[in-house]
């Protein structure tokens, strides 16, 4: 369980930077305050990433399991 929690951490950390990164620049541009912003957005959005993460990836794993044998 901890290491799923690990990598649920790591993983979202990862995709959440790059997505609100492209998110912000794309809605705001390089202005004035947009690491500012960006950050808000990074802050608010790492944590719901990583509970979700951590809560679907038993049934994600499953899934992955199934289609996996499906197409070999």
């Amino acid at each position: 369980m901890l290491a799923r929690l690990v990598l649920a951490v790591l993983m979202t950390a990862v995709m959440v930077f790059v997505v609100t990164f492209v998110v912000t620049f794309i809605n705001l541009g390089l202005r004035g305050d947009f690491v500012e912003q960006w950050a808000k957005a990074y802050i608010i959005s790492w944590p719901i990433a990583a509970a979700t993460a951590f809560a679907i990836m038993p049934a994600a794993r499953r899934l992955t399991d199934t289609i996996m044998k499906r197409i070999a």
